[in-house]
């Protein structure tokens, strides 16, 4: 699975990072600080303005109160990956669903 990077606080994989993959169809994958569950991590909530416009994770977010979320999904284990993505000891990578945004205030058909 080859990556292309969206975004993160650090460009050297010591922080977490969104990526998108090439995979059909296409995911989102996400770095960040491991927890005691394999395929659930901690982000900042800043990790999300790298979404592509009118997508967003398809995955829930669980807000922890203190500027992060956790989330859920399939733990990265493709060695292309994870070789792109270098992650140090203290996090991991999953793989969610790209969701379409939809905004409950919008007329009906328009997202």
């Amino acid at each position: 699975m080859k990556l292309e990077r969206l975004g993160g606080d650090s460009t050297d994989g010591q922080s977490p990072t969104l990526f998108l993959s090439d995979m059909k169809p296409p995911s989102y994958v996400v770095q960040g600080w491991g927890t005691d569950s394999p395929d659930t991590i901690e982000i900042p909530h800043r990790l999300i303005r790298y979404l592509q416009p009118g997508t967003c994770l398809g995955a829930i977010l669980h807000d922890t109160g203190h500027g992060t979320f956790m989330l859920s999904g399939q733990t990265v284990t493709d060695p292309e990956a994870l070789e792109q993505i270098r992650l140090p000891g203290h996090e991991s990578a999953i793989e969610v669903a790209i969701g379409t945004e939809r905004r409950r205030d919008a007329a009906p058909g328009v997202q």
